[in-house]
């Protein structure tokens, strides 16, 4: 009997300690990763967003080196071409010092050659940084109501005049058949051992336009204005804080794979930035998802 008691004893002890480890998990840290990135105005609102809310959403040692020029002297081609500038070198020098896990840029192109400067730079990166991982971030079609010098039309007539029915459209096959089909593909046949994906910043803009075009906005947002208070600051095309938000939150998720049902980073808006971007990451092909 008094065996028999000992035994139950020890079951109860061991079964109370499980219980504890149970319900008192260790917690566990995510790591953040070191991060290059290059790109223009349409690029580094995303950047910034990112070193904040990866570091709220508990990412450790996120780091990012950043190199920022406006308009098409942000994009690879041109940073790679202006060899003498002091924006190539910093490039080249962070690249030189190794352990870049993430190599972030934009997209655009001077040639016909697509992939000049891409390639250019992730051939540059590779000889220091053999693990590193590529993005190209898709900004959207600038001027949505038209360039004022009349080289651009409006959103909606630009689709119609390249045959579709929607800028949407148009964009879906733009990043698709052009960005995808004949850069990206490309890049990975170049690179085979390195990974390359894309993240849909674009269609932030696309998406909070259209959400307030349809009156779906839970904030009073204007199209055009202050950047507190509107979808764009200029006819430009340039972000207003609630695409910059939302904006961040997709590369959150594309980079770190945070959920965002989850994530409790305020956005300072009513409406749903989570959702919206969760919507945009869920829809983005998987094929071009790192």
């Amino acid at each position: 009997m008094r065996k028999f008691k000992f035994l139950i004893a020890a079951v109860v002890v061991l079964f109370l300690s499980c219980s504890n480890e149970e319900q008192s998990p260790q917690p566990t840290e995510a790591q953040g990763y070191n991060m290059l990135l290059i790109g223009n105005s349409f690029f580094r609102p995303y950047a910034e967003k990112l070193d904040v809310m990866a570091v709220d959403a508990g990412f450790i040692n996120h780091n990012s080196k950043t190199v920022f020029r406006g308009g098409e002297n942000g994009r690879p081609i041109n940073f790679w071409n202006d060899s003498t500038s002091a924006e190539h070198q910093e490039i080249k020098s962070i690249l030189d010092a190794g352990n870049i896990e993430y190599f972030g840029m934009t997209f655009g192109h001077d040639s016909i050659n697509r992939i000049e400067g891409h390639h250019a730079w992730i051939e540059y990166a590779l000889q220091n940084n053999p693990d590193i991982t590529i993005f190209i971030s898709l900004s959207p079609f600038d001027f949505p109501n038209g360039d004022p010098n009349g080289t651009r039309p409006d959103w909606n007539t630009f689709a119609i005049d390249n045959g579709f029915s929607s800028i949407q459209e148009f964009y879906a096959y733009y990043v698709n058949e052009i960005i995808h089909n004949e850069i990206v593909d490309e890049l990975r046949i170049e690179f085979p051992s390195t990974k390359i994906f894309t993240i849909p910043t674009g269609l932030a803009t696309f998406n909070l336009a259209q959400m307030k075009i349809d009156g779906l906005l839970l904030d009073d947002i204007a199209m055009f204005g202050a950047r507190e208070t509107s979808i764009f600051t200029d006819p430009k095309g340039h972000q207003g804080d609630v695409v910059r938000e939302t904006g961040g939150l997709i590369w959150l998720n594309s980079i770190y794979n945070a959920d965002l049902n989850t994530n409790t980073y305020e956005t300072g808006f009513n409406t749903d930035l989570h959702e919206i971007a969760k919507q945009i990451t869920n829809n983005h092909d998987p094929n071009y998802k790192q």
